[in-house]
């Protein structure tokens, strides 16, 4: 795995995100595949997948590249570098591992020490109640109380079964890497990928921690027509539609009103990201 192109980078800080059991609608890798799209990623290095991928799980795919040349193209993981205007980002991404998770591990860890990111956030996203026509949560938490205090995030109090970003998290925390992770919260009635307003409310809430502007592109036009979409398909059956009728309600009732802070500080990232870009 040559590391050449991971040195000396600006102000590097690690995006990751896993494909599979933490990652609802394709929501949290479609982040990573965006990135890579409008800041040009280039590839540093990628996994051996025969060390830690079942193919009858995730199986390789034939692309076709003319008439009578094909491809195969094996599930891997992938670490590229973004280069922003101001900074630089290590994204890695590609399907949760089947096989060897701490020697998997080993490997990131080995990579990220290498790189010394100023910032380590971890993407997924998961099935819940929330309506489709609202703004998708996004639980945002940090790995220590210091972390959580410098970017006014909550602090991380998960206990039950985890994935791969569950322990890259925590071996992260244990070799003193700042460390965050953003969840992303998709309608279980439209599961199916992909899911670009969540994909798109991650990109908005990476932004934030970041403190760094990132390119859209057409995400905000792709979320719109999905919206729209899902719309439609709920006006032709009633009983899905009183039951999101419901749901609306219920996070309505939830969703506390703005007070002077919080829309302070919202106008405040909003000039900063302005700024930013002027």
């Amino acid at each position: 795995m040559a590391r050449l192109g991971l040195r000396d980078l600006r102000s590097p800080a690690v995006v990751a995100a896993f494909g599979g059991w933490g990652d609802a609608g394709d929501a949290a890798s479609g982040v990573i595949d965006h990135l890579v799209e409008v800041y040009s990623g280039r590839l540093e290095f990628s996994f051996d997948p025969d060390e830690f991928y079942d193919f009858q799980v995730n199986r390789p795919v034939v692309r076709s590249l003319s008439p009578t040349e094909r491809i195969i193209e094996w599930p891997t993981t992938e670490v590229l570098v973004a280069p922003l205007p101001e900074r630089d980002l290590v994204l890695i991404g590609g399907p949760e591992p089947n096989y060897h998770w701490r020697e998997y591990c080993n490997r990131l860890m080995s990579m990220l020490r290498s790189v010394r990111p100023e910032l380590v956030v971890l993407l997924g996203a998961m099935l819940t109640d929330a309506p489709h026509s609202r703004p998708v949560p996004v639980s945002a938490t940090a790995a220590t109380p210091e972390l959580a205090a410098e970017l006014g995030l909550d602090l991380s109090d998960y206990e039950g079964p985890t994935g791969i970003l569950g322990l890259l998290g925590n071996e992260c925390t244990a070799a003193h890497l700042n460390v965050v992770q953003l969840w992303a919260s998709i309608p279980h009635y439209v599961a199916e990928a992909p899911s670009p307003k969540a994909t798109l409310a991650l990109l908005a809430r990476l932004e934030d921690v970041l403190n760094t502007p990132l390119e859209t592109g057409d995400l905000g036009e792709a979320a719109t027509t999905w919206e729209t979409q899902v719309n439609e398909l709920v006006e032709d059956d009633p009983d899905i539609a009183s039951y999101i009728s419901a749901l609306e309600e219920r996070r309505d009732s939830e969703t506390p009103a703005p007070t002077g802070d919080s829309i302070a500080a919202e106008l405040e990232r909003y000039l900063r990201r302005r700024n930013r870009r002027s």
